[in-house]
């Protein structure tokens, strides 16, 4: 059983997998730790990771898909997908539902794809990429990060994609509690009989910003707070070079770049070049080769420019930081040490500004990239049955309080109308008792929408609970409410309580059991009580439902057979295409003895017509086309291939033979008169066979058929080894006379 982690970033995907000597990070095709988070397609084919990124120059990939999912699932268009769409390099349309839609062509029709499919499809990607590098092991289990300020929604969408993709994630984590995980658990040096170790971790990603306030002890770890700021990352940094430089080419060489989709993509891979430059230099030069109109540009940036253009970013830096220490309720002087991680974390100026809140230089002890891959990696070891983890209790923290109302009003419980208040570790799970009558729904929400990304919905969801009608004006409804591992939300179960000897008010009221317990009534056992389970018809806004699931899958399963059949075509024309060339040389060198003139030149032509076809006309035909076109080649050149190899093959076969002759002439010095007699015979016999095919053979040419073929000479030497094991086997017997060889056949007596 494989045990993986899955880091999907907004534009780099890890993938890393528990072995018994700890965490390995797995390698893609270009031998890669990092895979670029993108999908293409061409006219025939659909491309994910780096073949997605090199096709770029000719089919615009979809890219930046955690923003996509964001847009798509419960946030306000007008403050973060429309806010996005200009960086973007291809449409971006608005699905039936409100939701996020981007459209392709593939194999000849339009498809339409949400960023769940997209997503769905990288999953797969890293599915595939970690059974080939563990041996072609089935992969199904595993964990996968996700943002500690993602909804509902956006969480389901999460799991839909991985159930799309074949997988069963154990859990979704956040980015922050995976990087915890990876940094405490091999550490000793954390708590003590103080108390324990409290580190701040900072990630700062390519499109979000999250920090964490984690304390360690010997027996494990708990996330005391989050902080985070969604719409924050290095590309907001990319972004300050690309509209300063966007600026000075329009007004230096007169283009507008930012009106073309692919001088904007260049510009901005340029400028992400240079932002890394900078990074360890005063100074960074972008020099582009034919942006656009012919125009080639070049332009120069300093670190101190840089950091003036970027001064509203750095300062919304710091937010998030006030916030995850504010949270935690303990102060600066409390932290053991700062940890910086994420893509977008190598500005030096970034540091600057966090060494100048925290009072102490962040520590890079970590690595950037890889540390949630490798997070995720070690608790799915610790939720798998296949490993052996030692015993370290990961605590994790909900960002946003959730809350449940009904038509009555919120239900509140003694300090505020959360049911699950921010910061409360999960998973967790709440008993709320109701006096209802009847069915009734339940809806979720987000208490405080300022805890929330801006611009996100604060509905959850609904639940119906019922049908049912109450017996007594005492009934009571138990509902069950589950925070599950993977931070989401569900009415575990409901139950009709009938107690007929209880006398209350009629009047509504509310109950909050936090303990969890069961359901069951702790009532006297001398009371007569009634249970009776209830139904609960669960809808989440904005996920997908069954039937969208289940078309999402089965368009997935039609991609997915399309790559392979596309693959495979690949490989046929592949092999045509080396066929021709390996025969062209082989024609000139290791056949040429063996091919007469004639048949050379129709080889020759054969060849050429064949290799101008595949440039031309055979560049995109199916796999049946380009084996048939095969299978004509090779019925030319197979009969000179065959002399070839068996004038190879012949040379060896003579030697066998001859050695086989004299093998069993030496071993037939120890048999009889007669039996020694019968092997020199048949050893001659075959001697004077191959003499004379030999000398037939030499007297032809090599390029004709031969007339000693070394399959011949070989079924020749099974012969004569068969003869002569035959005669051996009755060298051991006694010596046979004629009255022994009667005795065989001696008369019976009667049986009358």
């Amino acid at each position: 059983m494989s045990v993986v982690g899955f880091d999907v970033g907004n534009d780099t995907l890890v993938a890393a997998a528990a072995r018994q000597r700890g965490i390995d990070v797995l390698l893609n095709a270009e031998s890669k730790r990092e895979s670029p988070a993108a999908v293409a397609f061409s006219h025939n084919a659909r491309l994910i990771g780096s073949h997605a990124a090199s096709a770029s120059a000719s089919h615009a990939p979809f890219s930046s898909l955690k923003r996509l999912l964001l847009g798509a699932t419960g946030r306000d268009p007008a403050s973060s997908l429309l806010r996005d769409l200009p960086r973007l390099p291809f449409p971006v349309s608005s699905a039936a539902d409100g939701g996020a839609v981007v459209h392709a062509d593939h194999i000849g029709r339009r498809i339409a794809l949400s960023p769940t499919h997209l997503l769905s499809m990288l999953l797969a990607y890293l599915k595939q990429l970690a059974e080939a590098d563990l041996g072609g092991a089935p992969v199904a289990d595993c964990v996968i990060s996700v943002p500690c300020y993602f909804t509902q929604a956006q969480r389901r969408a999460y799991l839909d994609a991985a159930a799309v993709a074949g997988l069963r994630p154990l859990r979704l984590m956040h980015d922050l509690a995976a990087t915890a995980l990876g940094y405490g658990l091999y550490r000793s040096d954390l708590g003590s009989a103080g108390g324990p170790t409290h580190v701040a971790f900072v990630d700062v990603g390519q499109c979000d910003t999250q920090v964490a306030v984690v304390a360690f002890d010997a027996s494990g770890m708990k996330v005391l707070s989050h902080g985070f700021d969604a719409d924050l990352g290095g590309r907001d940094f990319d972004e300050v070079l690309f509209e300063h430089f966007a600026e000075e080419f329009r007004d230096r060489y007169k283009i507008d770049v930012v009106g073309n989709v692919k001088a904007s993509m260049r510009l901005r891979a340029a400028c992400e070049k240079a932002k890394k430059v900078l990074s360890a230099n005063a100074e960074a030069v972008v020099n582009i080769e034919c942006l656009m109109e012919e125009k080639d540009v070049k332009g120069v940036i300093r670190r101190d420019e840089f950091e003036k253009l970027c001064a509203g970013l750095l300062e919304r830096v710091v937010e998030p930081c006030k916030r995850a220490v504010a949270d935690s309720g303990i102060g600066l002087e409390r932290l053991h040490s700062v940890e910086l991680v994420g893509s977008g974390s190598r500005v030096p100026s970034i540091a600057k500004v966090l060494a100048g809140f925290f009072r102490r230089e962040p520590s890079r002890t970590l690595n950037a990239s890889e540390c949630v891959a490798r997070g995720c990696a070690l608790q799915c070891a610790m939720l798998s049955p296949a490993f052996r983890v030692r015993e370290y209790e990961v605590q994790d923290a909900i960002p946003a309080s959730i809350g449940f109302s009904t038509r009555e009003g919120p239900i509140s419980t003694l300090s505020s109308n959360a049911l699950f208040r921010r910061g409360l570790p999960f998973p967790s799970v709440k008993t709320i008792t109701l006096q209802k009558h009847n069915s009734f729904n339940l809806d979720a929400y987000y208490v405080d929408e300022n805890e929330l990304p801006p611009g996100t919905s604060a509905n959850i969801g609904s639940f119906q609970i019922g049908p049912f009608q109450a017996h007594t004006e005492a009934s009571k409804v138990k509902v069950k409410v589950r925070l599950n591992l993977h931070g989401l939300i569900s009415v575990e179960s409901a139950a009709l309580i009938d107690d007929y000897q209880r006398n209350v008010n009629s009047a509504d009221h509310m109950e909050v059991d936090s303990s969890g317990d069961d359901m069951g009534d702790k009532s006297r056992s001398e009371r007569s009580i009634q249970r009776q389970d209830l139904p609960i018809a669960e809808y989440i806004y904005g996920a997908m439902s069954k039937q969208e699931l289940l078309e999402a899958q089965e368009q997935e399963q039609h991609l997915a057979y399309q790559d392979k059949l596309m693959e495979r075509t690949k490989d046929r024309k592949n092999a045509l295409e080396s066929y021709v060339y390996d025969t062209r040389n082989k024609l000139s060198e290791r056949y040429r003895s063996f091919a007469t003139d004639s048949e050379r030149e129709e080889i020759s032509v054969n060849l050429q017509q064949t290799e101008e076809w595949l440039y031309e006309e055979g560049d995109d035909e199916t796999e049946a086309v380009y084996c048939s076109k095969l299978e004509e080649l090779k019925k030319l050149v197979d009969p000179i291939e065959n002399r070839c190899k068996d004038d190879e093959v012949r040379a060896e076969a003579t030697r066998e033979l001859l050695k086989c002759i004299v093998d069993h002439r030496m071993a037939a010095k120890s048999l009889s008169t007669s039996e020694r007699e019968a092997v020199d015979n048949e050893c001659n016999k075959a001697e004077q066979w191959l003499r004379e095919g030999l000398q037939l053979q030499e007297s032809l040419p090599k390029n004709v058929d031969p007339v000693l073929w070394s399959y011949e000479i070989k079924r020749r030497e099974e012969e004569l080894d068969m003869f002569c094991q035959n005669i051996a086997r009755h060298k051991g017997s006694p010596a046979r006379t004629d009255g022994s060889r009667g005795s065989d056949h001696m008369p019976t007596p009667d049986r009358d």
